[in-house]
């Protein structure tokens, strides 16, 4: 008696396969790393007690070094001016080194509003909110950059389907469980994409934070890029 697959069977095979082929073509085309702010130390960073701008992932795995901290993850925090300070807000530790930026019509990504803040409060909580929302207070480091990418669970309005306007990117979201998901694009992609892909993660709200100079470190995932030249670099160390 020759025996047949149920068809129910049949679509749960097929369903987890194209599942598997999702996350494996999303592995391929997009570098993530998770932080989870309870167990996890990160903060932002532009430039050394000498006032000199740390600049990139070599200058700053060097720097810590010799505090005794080792670089974990890195990865540019936001767009820069021309002497490489932050476009836009930016508190460390506490500190308002660069106000914030109201301006609402301009030219570049930055001025697509809504543009939007990533910050982390003393208490250690991710959070990223449209600029008009950001309020400092109990604010530890916070970066600002634009546009947003997904605002209360709804990609970018301005974002397009298709759009030919592809380039290397990095953006930062906060995940369901409050964990904060950092991502960038391997290979060169869309905004609609690539917001995309932090809405399917589960992230309510998300920030881009630049492009075609985008970098990341990251060791434990065998991705170490160590030279660019940027403003802000968040970063995750732990103690050697």
């Amino acid at each position: 008696m020759r025996k047949t697959i149920p068809l129910i069977a049949v679509f749960i095979i097929v369903t987890a396969l194209l599942a598997f082929v999702t996350i494996k073509k999303e592995e391929d085309e997009i570098l993530s790393h998770i932080v989870d702010l309870d167990t996890q130390h990160l903060a932002f960073y532009w430039k050394d007690e000498k006032n000199k701008n740390i600049s990139n992932f070599t200058n700053l795995k060097t720097w810590l070094h010799e505090k005794g901290e080792k670089l974990v993850f890195a990865t540019n925090g936001g767009m820069y001016l021309k002497d490489k300070s932050p476009q836009g807000l930016f508190i460390q530790n506490g500190i308002v080194k660069k106000p914030l930026d109201t301006i609402q019509k301009a030219y570049g990504n930055f001025y697509m509003q809504p543009n939007g803040v990533f910050y982390i409060t003393n208490n250690n909580k991710g959070h990223v909110v449209t600029s008009l929302n950001f309020f400092n207070k109990d604010v530890r480091f916070a970066t600002q950059s634009g546009p947003m990418l997904v605002i209360d669970d709804e990609i970018h309005p301005v974002f397009r389907k298709g759009s030919k306007n592809v380039n290397i990117r990095n953006g930062v979201g906060v995940l369901a469980n409050g964990h904060l998901l950092f991502a960038m694009s391997k290979q060169k992609i869309n905004l609609f994409d690539f917001a995309s892909y932090f809405k399917k993660q589960g992230c309510k709200n998300a920030l881009y934070l630049d492009g075609f100079v985008s970098k990341t470190y990251l060791p434990s995932k065998n991705w170490e890029s160590t030279d660019g030249n940027f403003g802000v670099i968040i970063a995750e160390t732990e103690k050697e």
